[in-house]
């Protein structure tokens, strides 16, 4: 049986995800993909694409593997940092 693709936001993004989102359901390059609708959206005058985008931004999920980054200061790094002297030989 073929695996249920669905169609949502990539973490590879640009802007919000769409374009890449695109490029992995249909399996093609998100380079390509997103050259693809630069010329598209330059050509037909920019509103038809660029509120086909808008509308995909509201509209798609992201991905279920989104990864949510947080940043935490690591204070065994900032303590191993202050142990560290140098020798008498580093000194210039």
């Amino acid at each position: 049986m073929a695996k249920d693709k669905k169609l949502t936001k990539s973490n590879d993004r640009v802007l919000s995800g769409v374009l890449g989102g695109v490029s992995e359901y249909f399996d093609l390059d998100a380079s390509l993909v997103r050259l693809i609708f630069a010329a598209a959206t330059i050509f037909t005058g920019f509103f038809p694409f660029v509120f086909i985008y808008i509308v995909a931004v509201l509209i798609m999920p992201d991905s279920p593997n989104t990864h949510q980054y947080k940043y935490r200061f690591d204070e065994d790094a900032e303590e191993k940092r202050r142990d560290v002297t140098p020798d008498e030989d580093d000194q210039i």
